[in-house]
């Protein structure tokens, strides 16, 4: 399963706790290289929590009518912290071991008790996942596995409520420090949009599907098939391109690790919000009305 959330939460927070540290005299990177241990060691897959629902967008957290429209620490004691809030739109949470949960915007000297960094394991007692909904969710509830997808290790999302849950001091990697929020927003967001180059190995697939239908249907060398399959091609190696270009243009930061170019990691996720739908739409073209008329297992059955 997925594991670009949790890698692009350790790449910023690698660099983000260092230049924490050299300013406040904190040790948030040794905290964090030791529980980047833990989670090698024990092989377990992080879930990047950074999305809060922010309520009214023209207000900071402060600002809100209600202050958990932003994940806060409502207390503090000699063993951590307790936070409250919500993160949204949260892929792959609940096939998660442990969620790190991270500031979502830049933050003001009066958002202090919003800039908080912190790992929890998924089950931590407090947190709760209202699971979302697909528009074929029942399908899968069927007898057959035709229609189950990836069905061990598939992909959900689920709004993460959070009532009261402690974070250990060990497990605190921000805390106050509001002036980092939005550098660690942007180099998170700037590793995870160049994670997106993965949707081209969804397009290999899909392209391959394509051709494959054009093979049976008896038009392979038919030439607006041929056409269709290389405009598909071409739209899946652009998002590609700006992918390993952003990586390949990467700088090194002071605490060591590589950060990919900015520039084109917001290209490849321009790409992506874009050209996968093209290459569907072509895909369906190819396919013709099999694609949105095919009978479930259990109808075939």
């Amino acid at each position: 399963f997925q594991r670009c959330v949790g890698m692009d939460a350790m790449n910023s927070l690698h660099s983000t706790t260092f230049e924490i540290d050299e300013k406040h005299g904190t040790d948030y990177h040794k905290r964090f290289l030791e529980f980047v241990k833990m989670m090698q060691k024990e092989n377990f897959v992080i879930g990047g929590a950074m999305t809060d629902p922010k309520g009214d967008r023209s207000k900071g957290p402060s600002e809100q009518e209600d202050p958990d429209l932003f994940t806060r620490i409502v207390k503090t004691d000699e063993n951590g912290v307790y936070v409250s809030g919500a993160k949204a739109h949260q892929t792959g949470c609940i096939n998660s071991h442990w969620i790190i949960l991270m500031p979502t915007i830049r933050l003001t000297e009066a958002d202090k008790d919003w800039a908080i960094v912190g790992a929890i394991p998924a089950d931590a007692k407090g947190v709760t996942y209202i699971y979302g909904r697909q528009s074929c969710d029942t399908r899968s509830m069927e007898e057959g596995d035709i229609d189950d997808g990836n069905a061990k290790f598939g992909g959900q999302e689920a709004l993460i409520i959070l009532d009261n849950v402690f974070i250990p001091w060990d497990k605190v990697f921000m805390n106050g420090e509001y002036e980092f929020a939005s550098m660690l927003v942007e180099r998170f967001t700037c590793y995870h949009r160049r994670s997106y180059v993965c949707k081209t190995g969804l397009g290999d697939v899909l392209i391959g599907a394509a051709a494959a239908i054009a093979d049976y249907n008896g038009v392979p060398k038919v030439s607006h098939i041929k056409d269709k399959i290389i405009e598909m091609t071409h739209l899946n190696e652009t998002i590609f391109a700006a992918g390993i270009a952003s990586s390949h243009q990467g700088q090194k930061m002071k605490s060591g690790v590589f950060l990919n170019d900015d520039m084109l990691a917001q290209v490849c996720k321009h790409n992506v919000t874009r050209f996968p739908y093209e290459i569907s739409r072509l895909a369906q073209d190819i396919a013709g009305g099999l694609v949105v008329t095919l009978p479930s297992e259990k109808d075939f059955r």
